[in-house]
């Protein structure tokens, strides 16, 4: 899985996909694959929308939906592209990823989630 150290943002020093806002008409694969371009110069393909977090930062008064996209490497060298954006950048095995996990993350993964499939999930508050 490829993970990025975020920077300069909420969530700043923790570990998460590459992401972002979507731009005005973009799809969330589209996004997906813009996002992990330009942090990352990683190129993905076949994207499809997996989930959605419902994530609340209480101490920050932040309540994000975060959606989920899932895509195979198709070219590249993962690097740190968007030095303001992220400090760090890697790929990691599913039973070893880095600490600390970004919140959405940390929601996927441990099924607090609305799977696209199943349309059922739970929320959380950290």
């Amino acid at each position: 899985m490829l993970l990025i150290k975020r920077a300069n943002a909420h969530g700043a020093g923790t570990w998460s996909t590459p992401g972002g806002h979507l731009e005005f008409g973009e799809s969330p694969e589209e996004c997906a694959a813009r996002e992990t371009m330009e942090e990352t110069g990683v190129t993905v393909a076949n994207l499809s929308l997996l989930a959605v977090t419902n994530d609340m930062f209480s101490a920050e008064g932040k309540h994000y939906i975060t959606l989920w996209v899932e895509g195979c490497y198709e070219t590249g060298e993962a690097i740190v592209n968007a030095e303001y954006e992220l400090t760090d950048v890697g790929w990691f095995p599913w039973n070893d990823l880095p600490e600390p996990l970004f919140l959405p993350m940390k929601n996927l993964l441990a099924g607090r989630c609305y799977s696209i499939a199943k349309g059922k999930g739970t929320t959380s508050d950290e």
